[in-house]
């Protein structure tokens, strides 16, 4: 019979050594088991939006600071949004970009099962959040993004739409708080940002109330443009096209010109034809049709409709 002698007393044996004194380990302990922040600092990742400010006008079209109490209620009337700006102004629809990204880094990092995207709190390099936004990295942008951030504090929503099945009943911004938290030794210019998301966006995030924009979002120029898309991409969907009257989109739009100026301004963006995925066209009824320009996918949908 043949014994075999535990593997602790065969090294014991050989090294003259006791394994018990062997306390220390080749690796490093592992010092920070959880961070209380997300860090944004995935590199592959799709566009995403939260479907209830694609819904709703939350954010101004206007270029100059916007002063005026926003209200608007969906065509049943069963959701409302009232939105107060702050001294600087009504966030825009450039302002939502810090959104947008940080949105879209979260809930990739959801699908990875990452821990830290349970945090509301959001650390992100202001460099990264630039270039994956298609803006320029100069110094006027880094000022720029403070402005950004002072009105996505001060903008206040107050509101009944349910996100991840929960509704807040208080007014709220749509960030909590936000805070520079590292700066460039040579300029003073910020070089990482934290933010703290509101409960609302948060939960609509965790809830994977999201949809995936088109990585050309980041490039359409005009605020109008941008919020078509985002508007099209939330009715149309998975079907081939989607028509609406031309005033309920200016409401849906949050434009406040007149219907003639709203009406111009959807042509010089027919004319364009910048929109990513999608085309418009205007009749003389003032109906606005969208539709995709997979042309293979629009001939199938409109047999589909036929038949």
């Amino acid at each position: 019979m043949v014994v075999t002698k535990p593997l602790e007393s065969s090294v014991q044996a050989n090294t003259g050594t006791n394994t018990k004194k062997r306390s220390r380990s080749n690796l490093l302990p592992v010092r920070h088991i959880e961070r209380d922040f997300f860090l944004c600092d995935v590199f592959d990742y799709a566009l995403k939006d939260d479907g209830v400010s694609m819904e709703a006008p939350i954010f101004t079209l206007a270029t100059k600071p916007d002063l005026s109490v926003w209200h608007w209620s969906s065509k049943d009337g069963s959701r409302e949004v009232t939105v107060t700006p702050s001294v600087q102004g009504r966030a825009t629809q450039h302002d939502k970009d810090v959104l947008i990204y940080v949105v879209s880094q979260m809930t990739e990092a959801l699908n990875r099962e990452r821990p830290d995207a349970k945090n509301r709190t959001v650390r992100f390099t202001v460099y990264d959040y630039l270039v994956s936004t298609n803006k320029p990295t100069g110094g006027k942008e880094y000022q720029r993004i403070e402005l950004a951030m002072e009105r996505l504090r001060g903008t206040s929503i107050k509101t009944n739409i349910k996100t991840g099945g929960q509704r807040v009943k208080e007014g709220f911004g749509l960030i909590n708080r936000w805070k520079i938290v590292e700066r460039s030794p040579d300029d003073e210019r910020m070089i990482a940002v934290e933010v703290e998301l509101s409960e609302w966006l948060f939960n609509a995030v965790q809830a994977h109330e999201v949809l995936t924009l088109h990585p050309d979002y980041f490039r359409l120029r005009k605020p109008l443009e941008r919020r078509l898309y985002e508007l099209v991409r939330k009715h149309c969907g998975h079907q081939t096209a989607w028509s609406i009257g031309l005033e309920l989109l200016q409401e849906k739009a949050g434009s406040k010109g007149t219907l003639r100026e709203f009406r111009r301004m959807v042509r010089e963006i027919i004319e364009a034809d910048t929109l990513p995925e999608y085309r418009m066209s205007l009749d003389g009824a003032d109906k606005v049709i969208f539709y995709t320009k997979d042309m293979h996918r629009l001939a199938a949908g409109m047999m589909k409709r036929s038949n």
